[in-house]
């Protein structure tokens, strides 16, 4: 752990060590979310253009699971309940309606893809910035949120079928990105899990 951290879990009181190791005991939770990107991941960077209602399921998929994600992240962290509820609730609605429509689903990000592109590259920066000061990491979220707004004004220029391969692109290294992530979050967990103890 950094001396960052153990700052961090020096100042805290009694109260937030103990929401701090209730949250760390579900460092696995993060280990599983990590391996199924990873392997939605592998899957979808495999899939040719022609799969298009195949990557419109796996979207669906992908923002159930993140919904998901997101709803016990609000079980765990009482400050701003309210906002990872809505977004998780927001998120599964989302991933039901695709994966009753996957073409019509991958058609519309499609459409809509640079837009998509600089709102995730504007949340992965944001979330970088936030988790300056306890993740080591941290920069890791930036390097890929600028990466991200690069290729969302690549995207927003180009044509139909740059954009359909974009797409594909796009959710498979989103999944793997996101996979890594929890991944390292998820080992963070058990650290700090295991200097509470």
């Amino acid at each position: 752990m950094s001396e960052v951290d153990d700052a961090l879990l020096a100042n805290t009181t009694p109260v937030e060590r103990e929401a701090i190791k209730k949250l760390a005991s579900f460092w696995w939770l993060w280990l599983v979310f990590g391996i199924v990107w990873i392997v939605v991941a592998l899957v979808v960077l495999q899939f040719s253009e022609s799969s298009f209602a195949i990557i419109g399921v796996m979207i669906g998929a992908m923002f159930i699971g993140a919904g998901i994600q997101y709803m016990a992240i609000s079980a765990l962290v009482p400050k701003w309940r309210w906002v990872w509820l809505i977004v998780g609730a927001l998120l599964i609605i989302w991933g039901v309606v695709a994966i009753f429509n996957p073409v019509e689903t991958f058609n519309d990000f499609a459409d809509i893809l640079g837009f998509i592109f600089l709102l995730v590259a504007l949340i992965w920066i944001t979330q970088a910035f936030s988790e300056r000061g306890h993740n080591d990491l941290w920069w890791l979220g930036l390097v890929s949120g600028t990466l991200m707004l690069v290729i969302a004004f690549i995207a927003a220029g180009s044509d139909v079928d740059v954009k359909d391969n974009l797409l594909v692109l796009f959710v498979g290294l989103w999944a793997l990105m996101s996979g890594l992530t929890d991944l390292v979050r998820a080992f963070q967990l058990h650290h700090v899990g295991e200097t509470l103890e």
